[in-house]
């Protein structure tokens, strides 16, 4: 363990932009020589890879992950006074999304070992009002879509992912974003897959869902200047396309990196023996490609104080959760209505986990943890 104090960001995206930098440059620059920046052959040909890597029939582009939600929802005909299952426990868009459409978010609360929807609570939580569920693949790992998906069915509502931090994460072989109606991605600049500004993506394998998507991303526009329905403008520009068709071809990489990167976490902390945090909860049957590495632990923020002291980049996701928000206050949540997500929220702090970081890195990590809880500081 070097004396030093080492410097170690959450998240480093220079150093994984060294190691392709020429090819992306390449790629940017290709676009601009065409001049052609919004939408087009260069969109269309990432989606087609990514479709491909997502072993799903449809991947249709759209300008963020929280637009991607939005119509999602949009194309099932969520609408006033519908009601659209789902968890507090995760990103605002989630929510954001439902209530745009004057719909109503039922909170689930979420299950201990891996901050998912708690699929044991789904069904009482199903009314006459219900139109669809929400399920988040929270921190990279997906939740329990066998169950969902049998409930879902037998309700006769579809499912929409909420994948936004799972791209290559897998359950029982089938890729996140594959397995519900419709998948929803981020391509925001921190996700495994991260785009030079904001991107999203919607995947299906339904024909019919696939063009009414298609339509509403461009204003509800088909052909040109004919409007069947309204729609939003939420276009994939052709650079963030070519972006991410770069990076496509070494997700794998980064997202196995970050997965040995885990593993040697949990190796380490074991080596500490500190009973004063928990380290995730991977399923056996899942691929878990740690968007994020969340532990819980004793006096959260504390620690994340010390850890910003020491040089570490650590990080709360999230102090608050949906239910609780200010904006959200109409819907008439108190605390104590969701237990286990309020805990995770006092409890959660994410480490460094990206594909650059070495053993040493996380030893330093590990050992600042362990100090603090030693009172050795």
């Amino acid at each position: 363990m070097p004396d030093r104090k080492m410097k170690i960001p959450l998240l480093d995206l220079v150093a994984q932009h060294q190691t392709i930098r020429d090819e992306m440059m390449e790629a940017v620059t290709r676009v601009f020589d065409t001049q052609q920046f919004v939408m087009g052959a260069g969109v269309e040909e990432f989606e087609r890879a990514v479709a491909e890597y997502l072993e799903v029939k449809h991947a249709i582009g759209c300008a963020s992950g929280s637009d991607a939600l939005l119509l999602a929802l949009m194309a099932l005909g969520v609408g006033e006074g519908d009601e659209v299952i789902t968890t507090a426990y995760t990103f605002f868009a989630t929510t954001s999304a439902i209530t745009r459409l004057s719909a109503l978010p039922v909170y689930v609360d979420i299950a201990y070992d891996d901050f998912n929807l708690n699929v044991e609570l789904l069904e009482r939580a199903i009314t006459p009002r219900t139109k669809a569920i929400v399920p988040v693949h929270l921190y990279g790992q997906c939740a329990r879509m066998d169950v969902i998906m049998e409930i879902a069915s037998k309700h006769n509502f579809p499912v929409v992912e909420d994948a936004a931090q799972a791209i290559g994460a897998e359950f029982k072989g089938q890729r996140a974003g594959t397995m519900g109606a419709i998948g929803c991605f981020s391509f925001f600049p921190s996700k495994n897959l991260g785009a030079a500004g904001d991107g999203g993506l919607m995947t299906t394998n339904d024909d019919a869902l696939a063009a009414k998507l298609r339509i509403l991303r461009v204003h509800g526009m088909e052909p040109k200047y004919y409007h069947q329905v309204v729609g939003i403008n939420s276009r994939l520009d052709a650079l963030q396309a070519a972006v991410l068709k770069v990076k496509l071809k070494y997700l794998d990489q980064w997202n196995e990196a970050r997965r040995a990167n885990a593993a040697r976490y949990e190796q380490l902390f074991a080596e500490a023996g500190l009973e004063e945090i928990v380290t995730p909860k991977v399923h056996a049957d899942c691929r878990h490609i740690f968007h994020q590495y969340t532990i819980r632990c004793e006096r959260r923020d504390e620690l994340k104080a010390y850890l910003q002291q020491e040089g570490v980049g650590a990080e709360v996701y999230y102090p608050v959760p949906l239910h609780l928000q200010e904006c959200f206050a109409f819907l008439g949540h108190e605390a104590g209505e969701l237990p286990e997500t309020e805990l995770a929220a006092r409890e959660c702090l994410s480490l460094p986990i990206y594909a650059e970081l070495t053993g040493e890195q996380q030893r330093y990590v590990v050992e600042k943890i362990a100090e603090f809880y030693r009172g050795e500081q």
